[in-house]
């Protein structure tokens, strides 16, 4: 029978016992990955017994979920920022290009996302949680270059859809060679990103 999570009666004490768990949680999932961390060294790591955990979070495919809630919710205040920004859509999110750099070139950070992605391969569940949360993402970035101060907002679907694919697969793929190749540093990509990314925000010719 699966253990049920209880209700709280103080909001503030089961948030912070809910991030205690998470960083644990995410702490183990980098070291031993999400199969070979199981609830027993994520209370643990918390510090707290595994009864206690299911207090918060019935599964670790629970954990994983709000996981990536954190990871929306960090995405979208960025988004948020950008949305109110004074001044073009173009200049704004070129000068803010380097955030989402130092963020897919964290390699410590992004341990989990690629945890989560090999898990994804094997559980429908988390494939689906890792796919919403990357159309919630698609459907940010698609208000931006819609806003009344993008100089593409008149562009078809079909390109606008392009152009977030291609700009996220860029920045997804940061992960796989800062990993493969430990010396890249920021400067040096965003020497030929920034142009390519100015591309992509401009009106195709």
């Amino acid at each position: 029978m699966k253990p049920k999570t209880k209700r709280h009666t103080d909001p503030a004490l089961a948030e912070a016992r809910r991030n205690q768990v998470l960083t644990a949680a995410a702490d183990c999932f980098r070291r031993k990955g999400f199969h070979g961390a199981g609830m027993a060294e994520i209370s643990k790591t918390a510090g707290m017994s595994a009864g206690h955990i299911y207090n918060y979070f019935e599964s670790k495919e629970a954990i994983i979920e709000s996981i990536i809630e954190q990871d929306m919710q960090e995405m979208f205040s960025i988004f948020q920022q950008f949305k109110e920004q004074p001044g073009d859509m173009l200049t704004i999110l070129l000068d803010g290009l380097n955030v989402g750099v130092q963020r897919h070139m964290d390699t410590e950070a992004c341990a989990v996302d690629l945890e989560m992605l090999a898990e994804a391969g094997r559980n429908n569940k988390v494939a689906t949680l890792l796919q919403d949360a990357d159309t919630q993402a698609r459907d940010r970035m698609w208000q931006l270059l819609t806003s009344e101060r993008s100089i593409i907002k008149n562009a078809s679907k079909v390109e606008l859809e392009s152009r977030i694919n291609v700009i996220f697969s860029v920045m997804a793929g940061l992960l796989l060679r800062k990993t493969l190749y430990p010396e890249l540093t920021e400067e040096t990509v965003l020497v030929a990103l920034r142009p390519t990314i100015k591309t992509l925000l401009l009106p195709f010719e």
